[in-house]
């Protein structure tokens, strides 16, 4: 979604001024028409699901933009946008699904930077704003921290329980280049604090290429009992010119994918940053 945003070259207006620019969130409001493009342009190389324009949906996050007390709204705006926009593309022997994008916030709980229990509110918030706005799935992404994995995951299930529903759950963790998370967790500590937590699907995005990923992918299509997901960059990010490129081609991101699913198991694929939406064309 971020990287796909930032090839139409959006302007400060069209952020709504320059005190919102750079909040991708925001665009739901003040220029649908970049979201929707994004939408329509991964649907239309035949993706079965899209992500919802909330990655940094959490009340948290946009504070940092004096929007705090439009979560509700932009959460559920953003998944009745992306689910328009799937029904264009549904059929019914290729219906098209809405993932509801929780991210992790800019603040780790295990280095002090938030309580848990602030923490767990404001997903919830969000969270109860995607399900409201009809999102087919969760997917709490780009995970740091377990304790924030934790504290997302205690929050939609409260938001299941007021509800009286639930729908399905996905964990996709990022494991840096040095190989654990962020704070440091290895990806057997994240397995084993996890199983015990009704989700559906864990897996890896973002933070690097499928080359750096198959090590940590391979111990889950071997000890996970939940469904596997890799959702890889295009490879490492660099900078060319103060912009962050990404090496991997199309067909290169494909082969270490098809490698994934046919040897270690892997069920759900997709692609992070870089412009990989033209990789379900080949």
């Amino acid at each position: 979604m971020g990287t796909n945003l930032q090839t139409q070259n959006l302007t400060a207006e069209d952020f709504g001024g320059a005190q919102y620019e750079g909040c991708n969130e925001y665009l739901v409001h003040t220029k649908p028409e970049a979201v929707a493009k994004v939408h329509r342009d991964f649907l239309a190389v035949g993706a079965d699901v899209i992500e919802t324009d909330t990655f940094g949906g959490t009340s948290i996050v946009l504070a940092e933009y004096d929007l705090a007390d439009q979560t509700y709204y932009l959460n559920k705006t953003a998944a009745e946008l992306a689910k328009s926009v799937a029904a264009e593309f549904s059929t019914p022997e290729k219906p098209r699904f809405v993932a509801g994008s929780i991210g992790p916030t800019t603040k780790l709980p295990t280095l002090g930077h938030i309580d848990f229990d602030t923490l767990k509110t404001s997903f919830a918030e969000q969270a109860e704003a995607l399900l409201d706005g009809g999102v087919d799935l969760f997917i709490v992404e780009t995970c740091q921290d377990v304790l924030q994995i934790k504290a997302a995951l205690n929050g939609i299930e409260e938001v299941f329980a007021k509800k009286g529903e639930r729908i399905p759950l996905m964990v996709s963790v990022t494991m840096e280049s040095m190989g654990t998370m962020l704070v440091g967790s290895e990806i057997s500590a994240v397995l084993t604090i996890l199983e015990p937590y009704p989700i559906d699907i864990l897996g890896l995005n973002c933070a690097t290429g499928p080359d750096l990923m198959k090590p940590h992918i391979k111990y889950l299509s071997e000890h996970s009992p939940f469904v596997v997901s890799c959702v890889p960059n295009a490879g490492l990010p660099e900078n060319i010119g103060g912009k962050a490129h990404y090496r991997l081609t199309p067909m290169e991101l494909r082969m270490a994918l098809m490698h994934f699913v046919e040897d270690l198991g892997v069920q759900v694929i997709g692609g992070c940053c870089g412009h990989v939406q033209n990789t379900f064309n080949n």
